[in-house]
């Protein structure tokens, strides 16, 4: 893994003068952010435009596929990784950040019936994970599929998830996105559970590109678990695969159960 600043000038010009294919394309993608950026409220709302624009033009590329050989490579990684590592079917699996199914149609076919769960902030990611699930005949396997704003799992239970995974998602979140999953996520975990994440990882200074692309050093998010009562690993295993992004799975002190997340006081009126 290099330092390179993706969103230094120097970084543009070289880059621009190595590819100057890409200069057109990139520079639309830059109007089309700043005016997203300016109808927006905040990430979530602002990633959402995001991801409605790219489904639009094709929902295997809105989730990072160049192609449709590519969705299921990427897809089946994901899918063998987790099996060798721990995933069982009778284990409950919630998938943050689930798009097109991706890997979750592997993953849905693999569990008992009802046991996965999939997220994501998207509505129009989430119509065409609708449409995975009737073209690989995975109805019966009764998954459930939510759109959320937050990732504070308000509506879900305690203690209810063996396993959580998100592929792809902090890559594109800010750090605050990050934190208040790391406050949340350990009241859904079971005893003895694990999430599993992925992130594009630098060594040298943290940036992001076009708020959509965020670069952590591996030991500031190892530490903002770590600050939520949260065991952090990084998993070198996982560097021997295919793809650029790194990952760390998250587990519960022990085995035990996380910290009551603190309740928000009501102001006095």
């Amino acid at each position: 893994m290099n330092r390179r600043n993706r969103a230094s000038i120097v970084h543009q010009i070289r880059y621009a003068l190595r590819h100057p294919h890409r200069v057109p394309p990139h520079l639309k993608r830059l109007t089309r952010d700043a005016w997203l950026r300016l109808s927006t409220r905040d990430h979530v709302g602002y990633y959402r435009a995001v991801m409605k624009s790219d489904t639009a033009r094709s929902s295997e590329a809105a989730v990072g596929s160049k192609s449709h050989k590519r969705w299921l490579v990427l897809g089946q990684m994901q899918f063998d990784y987790l099996t060798r590592h721990g995933l069982k079917p009778e284990h409950r699996m919630l998938e943050i950040g689930c798009g097109n199914l991706r890997a979750g149609r592997l993953f849905i076919n693999y569990l008992d019936t009802g046991n996965y769960y999939g997220i994501d902030i998207s509505p129009d990611i989430l119509l065409s994970a609708q449409d995975v699930l009737v073209s690989h005949g995975l109805r019966d396997k009764l998954p459930h599929l939510t759109m959320v704003k937050n990732l504070r799992f308000d509506f879900l239970p305690d203690e209810m998830f063996d396993v959580v995974h998100a592929h792809s998602v902090f890559s594109h979140s800010p750090l605050h996105v990050i934190e208040e999953c790391f406050q949340h996520i350990g009241r859904i975990m079971r005893p003895g559970g694990w999430f599993d994440f992925t992130f594009d990882r630098t060594e040298g200074k943290e940036h992001q590109v076009l708020r959509e692309d965020f670069y952590y050093r591996t030991e500031t998010l190892v530490a903002l678990a770590e600050k939520h009562g949260l065991h952090a690993v990084f998993m070198d295993d996982w560097e021997l695969l295919p793809h650029k992004q790194s990952k760390i799975r998250v587990t519960l002190p022990d085995g035990g159960t996380a910290p009551a997340v603190p309740q928000r006081r009501r102001a006095k009126r």
